[in-house]
């Protein structure tokens, strides 16, 4: 979200799923779509299936490879080279969008002089990516008006996840494919109300709608509407929050829809510093590997339980509407948050339902001003809806970028914060299989999910295999710096030699235990998708010097 916040003012997805088929040319990177965003995959194979142009940059090989015309297949944590080498051949070549750039834009020499540091020499080297494909990816996006580019969370794992993002926003305004249909920069959302959650304030550094915390005139607006003092300071991003539970600075923790223990990287430190707290609470809809830690479980309802709202990676707010009654004695989010408030003293938490709490809401945040369950009940509406009469917005940035101009950001390539040596010669990726969600607390409750698959499997090219003597089905032993776990094997080409990929949905073989925990300076995300490993079969360390 930093990255497109710097560039255009706005962290969401500038264009709405409906305008996928208006695309001429789409770039996916970083998103394994038709597996983690099933819905969206499918738009974008159909509107390859119509002759969109379709670029795929992976590292792995994936579903939608077969509709590509082409696949630009670099190395893990090289996006930045791919791209900013992308955006020289643009440049050289006069491809750009002269207009866009001086009309809309600024700071666009700074970001020209940084491209000679991404001549097509390095940028292969680094990548991995043949030149000629980067010349013909330049061309194919920049030749094919409108053209939009989605992105998922293989751009923003990464130690230097902003600079992924704000390459692709660089990209983007170079083109002119920002504020038109079938255009512009769109981050799918990893689960189906992080937009929303973000959108109300779910974050370290701002309130509701992105307003600062450290801003005096927000402050001052947010403590006369809740009636108490509040504090300048931005808090803690989730990662550094277990950091300080670990050294003893936080001594009390309450997780609400969340599973750490299995979720988090470096995953064995998580757990330690949970077992440091003085006090754990976790409201969660089932007993999560976390909630077994806890001093107290308050349990919550699912979505077929409440009434309410998600808002989807579209900026689409939607209503929730109750179908069956809650189960045993779960109680609504909202609710036990309520009555925990008010016995601890709390004013203005007598709430009286979910659309009490929506108008509150469009109270304090602009961009939801006017959006009621009163509308909602007609359809969903795409924030920004600042007025009762204001139809939503599909598509953001059409005249002017959030922020006025789009800012054009120089960049440099940082390596990932850990790579393969002698004792840890491949790289773990991670991600999300079609068939389980997330640290599996739902999916795996489900029989006919686990049909499909019911235990992790490390996903292997046959040539490393070889090498370590693993035949596919083999239960092999995956250690990084930070630990180890026990999985199958599952030879595939489609992770490159010198790559394994695991999903970090099972209890039982804990991925994240591998995990590295080195963070963005500016998201503090962590680099989930590059971490050095061998793989060990009966215990033995194997050389893979014939790789």
């Amino acid at each position: 979200m930093a990255g497109l916040v710097t560039t255009f003012g706005s962290g969401a997805m500038t264009n709405s799923i409906g305008d996928i088929g208006d695309a001429r040319c789409i770039l996916i990177i970083g998103t394994n779509t038709t597996e983690a965003h099933p819905v969206i995959g499918w738009e974008i194979r159909k509107a390859a299936r119509r002759g969109t142009r379709l670029i795929v940059a992976n590292p792995r090989w994936i579903q939608l490879v077969r509709e590509a015309d082409l696949w630009l297949q670099h190395r893990p944590g090289t996006d930045v080279a791919l791209l900013m080498g992308m955006c020289r051949v643009i440049v050289e070549e006069g491809l750009l969008d002269a207009d866009f750039v001086a009309e809309r834009c600024e700071n666009f020499d700074a970001f020209k002089n940084s491209l000679e540091g991404f001549d097509l020499d390095f940028v292969e080297r680094t990548t991995g990516v043949p030149r000629g494909q980067i010349v013909e990816a330049a061309r194919m996006y920049a030749g094919n008006s409108p053209a939009a580019i989605f992105y998922a969370m293989g751009i923003t794992q990464h130690s230097h996840g902003t600079d992924n993002v704000m390459a692709t926003a660089n990209l983007a305004m170079l083109t002119g494919n920002v504020g038109q249909p079938g255009s512009g920069v769109n981050p799918l959302r990893g689960q189906n109300n992080v937009q929303g959650a973000c959108d109300v304030g779910a974050l370290p550094n701002v309130y509701p709608g992105y307003q600062p915390v450290a801003d005096p005139a927000i402050k001052d607006k947010f403590e006369q509407a809740w009636a108490c003092s509040l504090s300048a300071q931005p808090g803690l991003t989730i990662t550094e929050i277990f950091d300080a539970a670990y050294r003893g600075q936080i001594k009390a923790l309450y997780v609400m829809g969340e599973n750490p223990v299995l979720s988090e990287p470096e995953a064995k430190h998580a757990e330690e510093a949970l077992q440091k707290l003085e006090l754990l609470v976790v409201q969660d809809v089932f007993l999560t590997e976390t909630a077994r830690l806890a001093d107290v479980i308050l349990p919550g309802v699912t979505f077929a339980e409440k009434d309410g709202t998600f808002t989807n990676t579209e900026r689409r707010v939607q209503l929730v509407r109750q179908a069956i009654e809650p189960v045993g004695n779960s109680k609504p989010d909202w609710w036990i948050i309520g009555q925990i408030a008010q016995r601890m003293g709390g004013k203005g938490f007598d709430l009286t339902g979910p659309s009490a709490i929506m108008d509150e809401i469009a109270q304090l945040t602009p961009a939801y001003g006017g959006i009621s369950y009163r509308r909602l009940e007609e359809g969903g509406l795409q924030w920004p809806c600042p007025t009762e009469e204001h139809p939503g917005t599909p598509r953001l940035h059409t005249m002017l970028f959030s922020r006025g101009k789009g800012h054009f950001v120089p960049l440099e390539y940082r390596p990932p914060a850990e790579l393969a040596d002698d004792d840890y010669p491949l790289i773990l990726t991670t991600g999300r299989s079609l068939f389980h969600f997330h640290t599996g607390t739902m999916s795996r409750k489900v029989r006919g999910l686990n049909v499909f698959q019911n235990e992790e499997l490390v996903e292997m090219n046959p040539k490393d295999a070889a090498i370590l003597g693993i035949a596919d089905g083999d239960m092999v032993r995956v250690v990084s710096r930070r630990g180890a776990v026990v999985a199958r094997a599952c030879l595939t080409d489609a992770s490159p030699a010198g790559m394994v990929f695991m999903t970090f949905h099972f209890a039982e073989s804990p991925t994240n235990q591998l995990t590295n925990p080195a963070l963005d300076p500016v998201a503090k995300i962590p680099e989930y998708k590059v971490t050095a490993v061998r793989i060990e079969k009966n215990g033995q360390m194997v050389a893979m010097t014939e790789r």
